[in-house]
Parts: structure tokens; sequence; C-alpha cells
């Protein structure tokens, strides 16, 4: 799904036209009074039109132009309304996406007494337990109490590979609107109608709940401020221009307002704080408000939990280690064998192991009157009895005390290998067959593919990355030179990672946190940026202020990329907004006010035609720029991993000089067309 929407058009057609209507519906005084700046410029196109129709009702001169000004203050209002609409519809796209995939479902419910009730998944409550099986949707949020299921989650995610939940462990959270498979799972629903995480989402992706970040509320205030103080400033101009002579109309003093306050960064700000979550949707990262978004641009201290996030969650056979006198193919055979009925995820990865390695592929063991021996806690070993040969495998001691009793010992290079795999972070797995030793399986926590490659981006971008596990230190220390990461918390409880959390902002670090199970609840609610893999559970999910679909823990990487990036976008458009005026202060001041003093004739450096045209384009120019402007606001200023000295540098060359010359060259352009039309 991610890739799809990577390429989605900017201008999408569809998007357009609802951008464009909901830029009508958002004139509404309520909506936008959320924007300060923008409301003055309503208020000063509802003021000209009034007196536009007074004039005209009246036969008083100037029609024509008074008339561009209040239609281009209108456009004003509306492109920087279309700007943010366009963001919002972007997020109501995949909104659209997301209420298809919620239809009505059917629900086996079981009731006390074991008897099953089909009823529909809306009447489904909070505790109730259903049955559902392959070909099934799972009808709501829940956690599966009972059996082993494959679902397609691909409704969710957009992945179309399917992913294994099970009872236990932290796999074993189901959505509503996933479908089984293959067998069947029993699920306690764990949501209400109207609050599952898909009606979450799409409120979030509708932007619905976005809030404001403390540094979009600083702006705001600042923005404000600045409106206030020309408010103020063009006000008083009215008294002196009367004691000189020459009043000015309301349609020239609203113009010199709304083109001297910062019209353009105000129009646009909305737009790149909802973009800016827009784009992590893109990446298949759900931000439950703007405020997590922009924390992950200021992230110092990264903690990932280790099982199904660094690792993929499950040990695996890597391999075999043979006794003397014992070739590798002898004892992947044996060890394929006692594993055919082990259907733990480590018991298939010994049968795929010895089918890779050795060709070895899985028998058809009806023939051979095999008896195969579970595993128990008491024995802490399994295997096969057949055609004569008895094959066990498990703990070490307990292989031992095995072939003591069968007047045998273990062999003290097998012993040897054990060690060495307990050194390296693995589990060793001693394999015997009629009372000899014949090896060991290794088994290992599998790092996820590109992980040291991530973490060194994350070291780059001066991330400090932190494994958390609750393995043993040797173990834990194995996997993170494996993996790469900066430094490990081993034999991890939920308070320790609690309390490492908070030594860090204690510190005045921002803390990003990424974990799956529900032990990883309180660190993820307590982190800065808390970031939940959809393959966890429920409660990590409810506790993260962003939830990844695609359960990768690197994505953090795009998650603060991002970050970045929204807040260098709103940087740059301040910058661009603000040093913008500048070059307007000499479209508008000198035409005002040169019949006056002439002496002001010696500021309008752009020899623009006449005063009425002078002000006329800017305030087209004030308008167009924000149209201009809306493809940066949505895509962001391209991250690159830059200081802040630096930036500052890089904004006040870029945008600051931009800011100024783009506008000398713009209202002169739209002062030449203006004389070319006769529109002045």
């Amino acid at each position: 799904m991610a890739s799809r929407k990577s390429k989605r058009s900017l201008w999408d057609l569809k998007i357009v036209r609802r951008a464009a209507w909901d830029s009508l519906v958002k004139l509404h005084p309520i909506t936008m009074m959320r924007n300060p700046v923008m409301f003055v410029v309503e208020v000063g196109s509802v003021a000209t039109t009034v007196l536009l129709i007074l004039d005209r009702l009246h036969g008083r001169p100037g029609f024509g132009f008074n008339l561009q000004i209040t239609l281009w203050l209108w456009f004003t209002v509306l492109f920087a309304n279309f700007a943010e609409a366009m963001a919002e519809g972007r997020g109501k796209a995949q909104a659209d996406a997301l209420r298809r995939a919620k239809a009505e479902t059917m629900a086996n419910r079981l009731l006390p007494d074991g008897k099953l009730e089909t009823v529909p998944g809306s009447k489904l409550r909070s505790g109730d337990l259903v049955l559902v099986e392959a070909g099934e949707f799972v009808p709501g949020d829940g956690e599966i109490v009972e059996g082993v299921a494959s679902v397609d989650e691909s409704a969710i995610t957009g992945e179309s590979a399917p992913v294994i939940r099970e009872a236990g462990g932290d796999r074993s959270a189901v959505t509503g609107g996933t479908r089984v498979l293959s067998d069947w799972v029993k699920v306690k629903i764990t949501s209400n109608p109207g609050e599952t995480f898909l009606d979450r989402m799409i409120a979030l992706v509708e932007g619905a709940e976005r809030q404001k970040t403390p540094n979009e509320i600083a702006l705001n205030i600042l923005l404000a401020g600045l409106t206030i103080v020309f408010l103020l400033a063009v006000v008083t101009l009215q008294p002196f221009a009367i004691y000189a002579g020459a009043p000015q109309t309301v349609f020239v003093l609203v113009s010199l307002l709304v083109c001297l306050i910062p019209t353009t960064i105000g129009g646009l700000l909305s737009a790149i704080g909802i973009a800016g979550m827009d784009r992590l949707v893109q990446h298949n990262v759900l931000a439950m408000s703007g405020r997590a978004v922009e924390a992950a641009g200021d992230v110092n201290t990264l903690l990932l939990d280790k099982t199904g996030t660094i690792t993929l969650g499950n040990r695996q056979a890597t391999e075999f280690v043979t006794a003397p006198g014992v070739t590798e193919a002898m004892l992947a055979d044996s060890a394929q064998l006692s594993s055919l009925a082990d259907e733990t995820p480590e018991g298939r990865s010994i049968v795929v192991l010895a089918k890779e390695k050795y060709g070895l592929r899985g028998r058809e063991m009806s023939s051979h009157d095999a008896e195969f021996i579970p595993f128990s806690a008491t024995t802490r070993m399994s295997g096969v009895n057949m055609d004569g040969r008895a094959i066990r495998k498990g703990a070490t001691d307990a292989i031992a005390r095995y072939l003591e009793e069968k007047g045998s010992t273990l062999p003290a290079e097998v012993r040897a290998a054990v060690e060495a795999i307990s050194r390296s972070g693995g589990t060793p797995l001693v394999v015997a067959e009629n009372g000899r030793a014949f090896g060991v399986i290794h088994l290992k926590d599998i790092v996820k593919g590109g992980m040291r490659q991530r973490f060194d981006q994350l070291r780059a971008m001066g991330i400090k990355t932190v494994m958390i596990t609750g393995d043993n230190p040797l173990t834990a220390a194995a996997i993170a030179s494996e993996a790469g990461v900066d430094d490990f918390l081993a034999q991890a409880t939920p308070k320790d990672k609690l309390d490492l959390i908070r030594r860090e902002q204690g510190q005045g670090k921002l803390v990003a946190m990424t974990g799956d199970g529900t032990n990883d609840a309180p660190a993820l609610a307590q982190a800065d940026v808390g970031v939940a893999m959809n393959t966890g559970t429920q409660a990590a999910k409810e506790a993260g202020n962003m939830v990844d679909l695609d359960s990768n823990p690197t994505k953090l990487i795009e998650v603060v990329e991002t970050g970045k990036q929204m807040l260098m976008t709103r940087g740059a458009l301040t910058t661009f907004s603000i040093a913008n005026d500048v070059a307007k202060y000499f479209a508008i001041i000198p035409a005002a006010f040169v019949t006056t003093y002439p002496q002001l004739n010696a500021l309008n450096v752009m020899h623009l035609a006449s005063p009425y045209s002078a002000i006329l384009s800017a305030v087209i120019f004030n308008a167009l720029i924000i149209v201009f402007l809306i493809p940066l606001a949505l895509k962001g200023v391209r991250y690159r991993p830059l200081g802040a000295a630096t930036l500052l540098r890089r904004n006040l060359l870029v945008y600051g000089l931009g800011g100024i010359l783009v506008p000398f060259v713009g209202i002169k352009l739209v002062d030449m067309t203006l004389i070319v039309a006769h529109l002045v």
C-alpha cells in the first residue's frame, strides 16, 4: 500500500474536486476563526463586497478596480482553504478506502453453554467470545484466546502476504475486517461498535482529530501578533492620510493590510501540518496527532524491543553441529524426523533447514508405524520411534540424562559446541539417536534484514539506538552486536523500560519507543513518540501515539524524516512569507501615497505603471503565490540531515532571498499583464 500511495498524483482529479467544494464550505466564519490571519482577510473581503454593492447602487466611480480587488481578496481566502482541503482530501481518500474495508459481517458468538449463535458484527460487545473459521471475516477487534490461523490483513495494511495469528504471546491481536484464511480461532472481542481500530484509523486519516503542535501554536500566535500590529498600522494610516489631504479608500486600505500581513504562511500552515500526517500514512504509519509527528522530528533516543521488533520473534534453526563420527546429513535427517510432529516455529524451522541445506523432504510417516514423543515440561525433550530408530532432541541436561540411562555419555565435543552456541546468544538443542549423541541444533533469534544499515542511518541522524530485551546479558550482547545498536538493556522488566525512558527525558531528550507487546505498553505511553507494531497486542496499540501497519521497527527512520521534513517545510515557508512582505512594501506603500508625497516615487523600484496597477498587482500576486506554494506545502521541503545553523543559513539564502526577489519579478509581470489587458 505504501508504494501505491507514493505514486498517487498530487493533483488527483477526485481530490481536487472535493477540495474545491470544501474550500467553499470552509468559508464559514467559525471555521475561519481558527486561522486568525485568513479570518482577517475574509473580514476584509466581506467589507469590500458590501462597499462594492453600495458603490454600484450609488453609481460611484472606480467600480472595475474595486471589483477586481474584491474578487482577488476572495480568491486569496479560497486558495488558502483549498490548500488545507487538498491536504485533508488526500487523507479522506485513504479513509474512503478503509471505509470500504469496513463491511457489516456476521459473527458466530459463543454462548456460555458452548452453543453458537449467528449475530451481526455490530451487535457484539467487548468481552464477547466468537469463533472465526477459514474464509470468514473477523467481526471486530479482539485477542485470540484459542487456536492459530493464517490471516489476510491486506484490507488494513495493503500487504498481500498473510500473517500468522495465534493465542498467547505478542501476535494474538486481530483487527476487525481482516479475513481468516486457514484453520480457526476463538476471539475475545475487545472493542464496542464505533470504537474499533478501523474506526479510529478512519477518523485519524480524515484529520478529524488533528491537534496543533506546540510549535504550530507558537507560530500561530506570532502570525496573529503580526496581523494585529499591521492592522493597527493600517487603521492609523487613514487619519494621517486625511490630514495630508489624500484619504484612502477602504479597498486600498484592505489591500494594504492583506499584502502586509503574513498571508502566505497563514494560508499554508494548516496544510503543512495535515500533509505531514498524510506523508506518514503513505509510509503505512498512523499518527494520532500532529504533535507526535513534530516530536518525531526532534527525537534523540530510540528504544526498540528486541523480540518481534529487531528480531523476527521466533528462534530459528540456523546450523547443525555434529558429534564425532556423525556426518551433517545424518544429523539433519535425525533432527528433521524428530521435528515432523513439532508444530512450534522452532520445530518447523528445523524441518525447513534440513530440507534447504540437505534436500531432505518431509516424509510420509504413516507406513513407518512411527510413534511421536511430544515435548513435556517434565522430560524437556521430544522425538520419534520408528523403524528401530529412537530419536530424541531437547535441552542439553535432559539429553545427557537420557544418554546416561542408555549407558552412554555426552561427548566433550558436543558440550563444547553447546557452550559456544550459548556464548553467542543462541539456544542449543542436542539430538541423540539410539543412545548415541548425534550433535547440536543451533537455534537463534534472527535479526531482520537490513537492520544494521538502518541503524547506521539513525546514528548519522544523531539518534542513539537502545535495544530492550528480557534475555540474559550474554544473549542480549550478541543480538545487539549483530543488529548494530548503540546500547542494550538486558533482563528488562516493564518498570526498567519506563525508568530508562524517564532518565533520558530527565536529561532533556526526546525519546521514541517501538514495541509490540503488552509489556511494552507502559513505555510506549511514556515515550514522546510511541510507535506500536500493528502485529502487536491491543494494549500496545492503545498506548502508542503511532501505529505502524507494516510492523517494521526501522520505519521510525521514515517517521523521524517526516517529522524533520514538516519542521523544515514550516520554517522555509515562514522565512519566505516574511521576506515576501518586504517586496510588497515597495509596491503598495509608494503607490498609495505617491500623489501626496512625490518623493515616495523613489521607492517605486519596480517602475509599476500606476498606483492602481501597483495595488492590484500586489493583491493578485499575494493570492497566486499561495497556489504556487501548495505543492511544496503538500510534498514538503526535501529532507537533508543538516545542523540547525546550516539549515538557518540555507533558509535565509534560498527562501529568504527568494522571498524578496520572487515578488519583485512576479508583481512586475502581473503589472505588465494588467496593462496589456487594459484591466487598469
